[in-house]
C-alpha cells in the first residue's frame, strides 16, 4: 500500500539509492511479483529447500562484496520495521591489531566495513583471490566473522546458520569461524545443538549460487498465493 513499495532504499551501491524497481516490472508483466532483499531470498530458499529444510528459524548470511543477513521465522523472511541490516551492525574493532579504518561509507568499520572482500583487497593492497590461504587476511577475517555471528546468534537465536557468498568459497573459513563463534560464545548457550558441535549448526549453503535464484522463485509463489 505504500507509494514507494518496491523502491530501492538507502545502499551503498552507487545510482541505486530511490530507484523503483519494482514498478516497471509490475507494469510490464501485468502479473504479481515478489520483492525483498536478495539475502532474504536466499534464505527464504535454504529453509525451504536447503541446508535449513524442516526447521522453523534460521538466519543466511553472505559476505561478499558487501555483507548481509536474511531471517526466516516459521517460513517467512523477518522484516519488521523494514528489513534486517545485519551487515551494518558493530563488532569489537582493534585499531592497535588492525588500524584499518573500514570501507562502509555510511558507517566506516561496520561488519561489513570491515569484513567484505572490497575490505579484505582494501587493507592488505591485494584482491583476496590472489592471497593464499596461510596469509593472515584469513584469521583476521575469520575473527570478525566470527564476532558478527556470535550478535545474530545471540538476538535471534536462529536453530541454524547458513553462511555463504563469495569469500566462503575459502572453505578453510569455515573452521576458523566455528572456532571463532564458540570461543565468543564461551559456552553460555545450553542448547543440543550446539553442543553436537557447530559443525552441523554454522553450515554452507546447500543450493549454492542458486540459493537467491530459488528464492525469488519463493517470493513469487508467496506473492500468486496472496
Amino acid at each position: 500500500r505504500s507509494p514507494t513499495f518496491g523502491f530501492i532504499t538507502t545502499t551503498p551501491k552507487p545510482g541505486w539509492r530511490d530507484v523503483d524497481l519494482l514498478g516497471p516490472l509490475r507494469r510490464a508483466l501485468g502479473v504479481p511479483v515478489g520483492f525483498d532483499t536478495d539475502v532474504n531470498a536466499a534464505a527464504l530458499a535454504e529453509q525451504r529447500w536447503g541446508a535449513g529444510r524442516g526447521l522453523g528459524t534460521l538466519v543466511y548470511v553472505t559476505v561478499g562484496t558487501g555483507l548481509g543477513g536474511g531471517a526466516v521465522v516459521d517460513g517467512r523472511p523477518l522484516h519488521g520495521l523494514l528489513h534486517p541490516e545485519m551487515g551494518h551492525m558493530r563488532v569489537p574493532h582493534d585499531r592497535a591489531r588492525d588500524p584499518f579504518a573500514g570501507i562502509c561509507p555510511a558507517h566506516g568499520d561496520c561488519w561489513e566495513g570491515l569484513a567484505t572482500a572490497p575490505a579484505i583487497a582494501a587493507r592488505w593492497g591485494r584482491a583476496p583471490e590472489t592471497l593464499p590461504d596461510d596469509h593472515p587476511a584469513w584469521v583476521l577475517e575469520a575473527h570478525y566473522l566470527a564476532l558478527g555471528l556470535a550478535n545474530v546468534v545471540l538476538t535471534l537465536s536462529p536453530e541454524r546458520l547458513v553462511l555463504g557468498g563469495g569469500v566462503m568459497t575459502r572453505t578453510h573459513l569455515y573452521r576458523l569461524v566455528r572456532a571463532g563463534v564458540s570461543e565468543t560464545l564461551a559456552e553460555y548457550l545450553v542448547s543440543s545443538v550446539l553442543d553436537a558441535g557447530l559443525e552441523r549448526y554454522i553450515v554452507p549453503p546447500t543450493l549454492g549460487d542458486r540459493a537467491g535464484v530459488l528464492g525469488a522463485l519463493a517470493l513469487a509463489q508467496t506473492a500468486v498465493a496472496g
